[in-house]
């Protein structure tokens, strides 16, 4: 089964029109400010696109665009207005920064009631400690995907391949909420094959592509590939071989179309979400 994250990413963005909706007709309006530092040209095509999927739900988004000059005593200053903006229900900071600016300064600066990309220590405190609180968009993702394939968790062993704060971690958390039993290797595992074989549900997210071989996954294994890259020809491919790896499992995620379209649903979902709350 190839698991199609282009058609659970519009389901999820309709579910989100439709709380908007609700949350307009009782006078509240939901608001997300996007802050992009800078002319990267990678960070200037994303922020297009959430702010494009905003308006295809409803969401009202504005976006701040300070030059990359920028002090860090400035930016923490706009991100201290926005804290107090009632208007303003998420904020996401666009990555990377300049050099000048400590990312994990002003991360840690978005209040956590209004941290849309569930990065503030707060809310991963709250992640591995169960209470409810905004969620790494693209772990959250993967779990949505997980459920409309209707992968079985509790009991499995899962691996995800990646440690990094923004997919790796928060992925292991979720899984094991699941009662997954949860290992997590990374490009210094010594016998990463090994441990791909013994994966009843495949999580790859090391970025670097086709490292995990499609000859090592479990016959029958799901395999999510959060991977995002390009091969020696230019290709967009994932973190895991494609083509070999579908034939041996059971359901498996296309790069592109797979869990990169799920990143922006959930974070409209999380805006939403903050914006319940509030009320």
């Amino acid at each position: 089964m190839i698991i199609d994250g282009k058609a659970i990413a519009a389901q999820v963005r309709a579910e989100v029109a439709r709380d908007v909706a609700e949350l307009k007709a009782r006078g509240q309006m939901v608001g997300l400010t996007v802050v992009r530092v800078g002319e990267d040209p990678a960070s200037a095509v994303y922020v297009r696109n959430k702010i494009k999927a905003c308006a295809e739900v409803g969401i009202v988004s504005t976006e701040h665009h300070p030059d990359a000059s920028i002090s860090q005593a400035e930016l923490l200053s706009l991100v201290a207005r926005l804290n107090a903006d009632p208007a303003v229900h998420g904020i996401l900071v666009q990555l990377p920064l300049p050099k000048q600016i400590s990312e994990q300064v002003v991360l840690e600066a978005i209040s956590p009631q209004k941290d849309a990309d569930g990065f503030h220590p707060f809310n991963v405190g709250c992640l591995w400690t169960g209470k409810p609180a905004p969620r790494a968009c693209t772990p959250f993702g993967v779990m949505r995907l997980l459920d409309e394939a209707r992968v079985e968790l509790k009991g499995k062993h899962a691996l995800v391949v990646g440690r990094s704060n923004i997919v790796g971690k928060p992925q292991a958390c979720m899984l094991l909420e699941r009662h997954a039993t949860v290992t997590i290797a990374h490009s210094r595992t010594p016998d990463l094959a090994a441990e791909v074989a013994r994966a009843d549900v495949l999580v790859a997210a090391v970025g670097k592509a086709e490292m995990v071989k499609g000859a090592w996954v479990k016959p029958g294994a799901v395999v999510i590939d959060v991977g995002m890259n390009r091969n020696a020809e230019g290709k967009l491919v994932g973190d895991v071989e494609f083509a070999p790896a579908a034939a041996r499992a059971s359901a498996i995620t296309p790069v592109p179309g797979g869990v990169g379209p799920m990143t922006i649903a959930m974070l409209l979902r999380n805006t939403v979400d903050l914006a319940k709350a509030r009320r």
